[in-house]
């Protein structure tokens, strides 16, 4: 029964781990000439945590992280990072946007770039909490002029694994039904 509790123990900790999300760049085509990763990427929400998955034929393509105007100009001279082999990880650590390009001669023309940006990671359930402006200290509001209030709309739903089975709530809820079941079974 201790070693029950114990794997439900360890798997409660390793669950926050499994809300971040791979973005296989370009789905099932990968990264290729004959992508569109305009399309894809607009299909995807990218958030601090999550990581990208460039599958290439290393023989013909690698991948380049670049600055926005090499980007837009399919300039390959300056590569902040590259990477080859043909299958590349790269973890979305910062927010904020993020481009890359296929260095081979021709191919950032033929499309083969894709520019994300990446979503800092929401820290409490449903995003943010509506804020009132607080009054300076001693004074009020224009008499007539009712005090003003900011509220932030939440923000859309997680896509990918962690959105398609409910969120983390559910999980975190499927665990522990889970969790009560096995323990009232070893008991």
């Amino acid at each position: 029964m201790a070693m029950a509790a114990a794997a439900l123990f360890l798997l409660l900790l390793a669950a926050p781990a499994a809300y971040a999300a791979e973005h296989t760049v370009g789905g099932s085509t990968g990264w290729s000439t004959s992508g569109n990763y305009a399309t894809w990427a607009a299909g995807q929400t990218f958030t601090v945590g999550d990581t990208l998955l460039f599958n290439y034929d290393s023989s013909t393509h690698s991948v380049d992280q670049v600055s926005q105007t090499d980007y837009t100009n399919c300039n390959t001279g300056n590569a902040l990072q590259s990477y080859t082999g043909g299958k590349t990880t790269i973890s979305l650590t910062t927010a904020g946007p993020l481009y890359f390009t296929c260095p081979t001669i021709g191919h950032c023309q033929q499309g083969m770039k894709l520019a994300i940006t990446v979503a800092a990671a929401s820290t409490t359930p449903g995003g943010t909490t509506p804020t009132t402006p607080s009054t300076p200290s001693g004074s009020s509001p224009p008499s007539g002029t009712p005090p003003s209030t900011t509220t932030s709309s939440p923000p859309p739903p997680p896509s990918g694994a962690a959105g398609s089975f409910g969120g983390m709530n559910h999980f975190m809820l499927g665990l522990s039904i889970v969790g009560a079941a096995m323990f009232a079974f070893m008991g």
